[in-house]
């Protein structure tokens, strides 16, 4: 029996259910790269090009979880401005260096990253309470270089980038998680669209299993945000880093492989 492709009937209805639920986890968490890029994979598509053509498909879930969360931007809004010029070098940089050099160095800071990342979410509220006791905070400066070092990961690969996102806004503002994850899906759109313009224009992206990897990103990302937005939000903090250690324990794992 031949095996199942990413040009297979069935392989585009997995590729679909796959695009609505990682884009749903980003537009709440970030992650969702850790069910579609394994999808793609298992399908066949060549680990490059599977990285390249799921950084395109998840970018209209960014768009749509971004406006599902609308409703909060206003409390974050004006701190936009300050993070877009670093999240476009960044990223811009980040899909640079995916195309010159080989993942296995980077793959292997992945789990560290992330289980940083989800340490800082998981602790979130004892850290804020101490920056409020200390004076702490996060500079506009100190902000601006975090985000060009996630917008770098994310240009590279992306997986955990809205945790690392929500960990570094998190010190830097004294806003709810709602407000900061609607901050953070106009800064993953951003991201993910300059990586998909260095991917497109460098051939690497596999035009079928995208086309079924969209239809389920559009409506996952605007779906999951409208649900979030329901939801308690120290329930969703503790969801997210629940998420956060399933992927360090992922990403270990295809290390030590």
């Amino acid at each position: 029996m031949p095996a199942l492709t990413a040009h297979d009937p069935l392989g585009l209805a997995l590729l679909v259910v796959a695009g609505a639920v990682a884009s749903g986890i980003n537009s709440i968490a970030g992650g969702g790269s850790l069910i579609s890029f394994p999808m793609l994979v298992g399908l066949g598509v060549p680990e490059l090009r599977a990285n390249a053509t799921n950084a395109v498909a998840l970018w209209p879930g960014s768009l749509t979880g971004a406006l599902g969360f609308r409703e909060h931007l206003h409390k974050t809004r004006d701190h936009l401005p300050d993070l877009i010029l670093p999240a476009l070098l960044g990223s811009a940089a980040g899909a640079a260096i995916l195309l010159a050099t080989p993942e296995r160095l980077f793959r292997q800071a992945v789990p560290v990253l992330i289980l940083f990342a989800t340490l800082l979410l998981a602790y979130q509220p004892q850290i804020r309470a101490l920056g409020k006791r200390r004076d702490f905070r996060i500079s506009k400066l100190g902000g601006a270089a975090c985000q060009f070092l996630i917008s770098l990961y994310g240009g590279y690969f992306g997986a955990g980038m809205g945790i690392l996102m929500l960990a570094y806004l998190g010190l830097m503002l004294d806003d709810d998680l709602h407000a900061l994850n609607a901050l953070k899906g106009w800064l993953g759109l951003i991201i993910n669209f300059v990586a998909s313009i260095v991917f497109i224009a460098k051939g690497l992206v596999l035009w079928e299993p995208l086309a079924a990897m969209l239809c389920g990103s559009l409506i996952g990302g605007y779906a999951a945000a409208r649900v979030a937005v329901r939801v308690d939000p120290d329930r969703l903090r503790k969801g997210i880093v629940v998420l956060g250690f399933v992927m360090v324990a992922w990403f270990t794992y295809k290390v030590i492989l």
